[in-house]
């Protein structure tokens, strides 16, 4: 599976080239940076130390959506008590999720956000799904670079070996049938339901592809009887 790592607005270069450094040092090669100079400086440079060429590399954007609109599936990385959402995979737990995916998506992003605010809530929900790494209450989060570390150690078997030949001919199946079911919302006249509508973002990206292609199925059947 082919795995991108997307930084959000990072603002010290140190912290992008220790991220670099982790990504070469488990295999990744894909990294993008959000509305972002910082891996152009010096700093980042110096700490990526044998790795600048992930810094050469690196693709830019200015938003957040523009970096994620050729990914199919989207693992973002926040703080567990500071998200809205619910569902929540800790790094090890996304290595099945991830695996299974690879048959039928074979691609994905991991994100991670500022050093100083992460993601904001608009940002969550381009993700299919969140993911933090567990750690003691009292003691404050990782910086960048160990973040992406954690998780690029953990993740690094799922790049390994030849890909997959991905299956089926949906660019995107899983975000159709978000759309679709938010227009079948729209056409039920309960999209104001925030409860049901947070759920659905939260819950389909946890659905496996035979999952995903019977609800497919059942939304259609529905929208050709509300049809008649």
């Amino acid at each position: 599976m082919h795995l991108s790592v997307v930084l959000v607005s990072p603002a010290r270069p140190e912290n992008v080239g220790a991220a670099a450094r982790a990504m070469k040092t488990m295999g990744f090669r894909d990294l993008r940076i959000v509305d972002s100079e910082a891996h152009l400086q010096e700093g980042a440079r110096r700490v990526a130390h044998g790795s600048v060429e992930i810094l050469d590399n690196a693709k830019t954007f200015p938003t957040l959506a523009d970096a994620l609109a050729d990914i199919p599936f989207t693992i973002a990385t926040t703080a567990r008590s500071r998200a809205k959402f619910h569902y929540y995979a800790t790094p090890a737990e996304l290595v099945p999720l991830l695996e299974e995916k690879s048959a039928w998506l074979g691609s994905a992003a991991l994100v991670f956000g500022r050093e100083d605010s992460g993601l904001t809530n608009e940002e969550l929900a381009l993700a299919d799904i969140l993911s933090g790494v567990p750690m003691v209450a009292d003691y404050p989060s990782l910086n960048l670079g160990q973040a992406v570390m954690v998780f690029c150690y953990q993740l690094a078997s799922l790049i390994q070996g030849d890909p997959k030949e991905v299956a089926g001919a949906d660019d995107n199946p899983l975000q159709a049938l978000r759309l679709r079911a938010h227009g079948l919302l729209d056409k039920l006249g309960v999209a104001d339901d925030v409860k049901m509508a947070d759920w659905l973002d939260q819950r389909l990206g946890l659905l496996e592809q035979r999952d995903t292609a019977m609800l497919h199925r059942l939304l259609h059947d529905i929208e050709k009887k509300l049809a008649e």
